[in-house]
């Protein structure tokens, strides 16, 4: 297995910046994925998504295995030509999806069984089947190993059986990965809200290891707070080396805090969800396009924005847009949101290279909390 070159080119107390380069391009850390669930980031051609300022794209195995299929991806060559996407792309294991599926699958040593959200149709999902799937067939960049998502809250007990089911899928995962030089394997750090069990999944995961770890099992109900105390007593475990990444976060103040705990990647799908629903995220933190003070205020979202979404339309016109149900509201305010986390990333890798990311912090904390 390759372990992609990670380089750190400045830090702030735990915050960090720097580059992971794969065959396919660098990718800028603190790096935020847009989620490209169906093989499309919501609203937004891949073109847009670049102009933005994303380095990689996140795609989706559960839904990608479902639609169109994973082994037609394969045929028609791949998922970065299937979407017209040649920079990097992390796909998910699929054990989220599945786990969230509840009464539709049931969970055993050898892996999930699991009846299709579309039409009901049976599937399984080990971690051999979901590597093939994601390094094999749709060709991605980084894949994950298959976990199993801990409920929240859970007895420390249920916790701890489920961590260790994640730490055999994880060996499974690399196992069935195998050595290749243009692709890598993440494995996925579980154990709830508890310490010992997070240091112990950790420590585990690193004698297996991984080109990069990732903090799963959060933004599950536990709130803020926890999550970054949660994130705080993980991150000294992990390998100062290699990438940390926090999955399906999040809200700009949880990024914001995880940036300053030391975690160089994100994914959400929140910038087109907000956008789908009419919700700006700006520097003063979010507003709702769909108000009526906004129908008569012809300034733009933001004026110094490079994003023509933001900077070319008035508030007025996007409330019309969103009244009148016109396709143009959310694509322009999707567009918005992706650039604007993009511009969030770069302001606070810009940051810490010069020292200033308390500040930083410090200001935008005001602005949103």
């Amino acid at each position: 297995m390759t372990d992609f070159p990670f380089e750190i080119h400045a830090t702030q107390d735990r915050a960090r910046t720097g580059k992971l380069v794969t065959p396919r391009g660098e990718i800028r850390t603190p790096a935020f994925m847009p989620v490209g669930t169906a093989a499309t980031v919501k609203a937004l051609y891949t073109d847009q998504v670049a102009d933005a300022g994303a380095d990689i794209l996140l795609g989706n195995t559960y839904h990608l295995m479902l639609r169109p299929g994973s082994e037609r991806v394969h045929r028609l060559g791949g998922l970065h030509k299937f979407m017209r996407w040649d920079k990097p792309i992390l796909t998910d294991s699929g054990g989220f999806q599945v786990w969230s599926l509840a009464g539709l699958r049931k969970m055993k040593e050898e892996g999930v069984s699991f009846k299709s959200h579309i039409d009901g149709s049976s599937h399984f999902l080990s971690p051999e089947r979901s590597i093939e799937i994601q390094a094999d067939h749709l060709g991605a960049d980084i894949s994950m190993q298959l976990d199993e998502c801990t409920e929240y809250p859970a007895t420390h007990e249920q916790a701890k059986s489920s961590m260790e089911m994640s730490i055999r899928w994880g060996a499974r995962s690399k196992a069935a990965f195998g050595e290749r030089d243009s692709q890598t394997l993440f494995g996925i750090v579980q154990g709830s809200d508890f310490e010992d069990l997070r240091q112990q999944s950790a420590e585990s995961l690193q004698e297996i290891g991984f080109g990069g770890y990732a903090i799963g099992g959060l933004a599950v109900g536990e709130g803020h707070n926890r999550m970054v105390e949660v994130i705080d007593f993980t991150e000294p475990h992990l390998p100062r080396e290699r990438p940390r990444y926090l999955m399906g976060v999040g809200k700009p103040i949880d990024i914001l805090e995880a940036v300053a705990h030391g975690v160089d990647m994100f994914d959400c799908v929140l910038p087109t969800r907000s956008g789908r629903h009419g919700q700006a995220w700006t520097w003063d933190g979010p507003i709702n396009l769909k108000n009526a003070r906004f129908a008569e205020d012809d300034t733009p979202i933001d004026p110094s924005s490079s994003c023509p979404a933001s900077r070319d339309y008035s508030k007025a016109y996007l409330n019309h847009l969103f009244k009148a149900g016109e396709y143009l509201a959310p694509m322009l305010l999707s567009w918005h949101n992706t650039a604007f986390f993009q511009e969030f990333m770069q302001a606070m890798r810009t940051a810490i290279a010069n020292g200033t990311f308390n500040e930083l912090r410090a200001d935008l904390k005001s602005r949103w909390t």
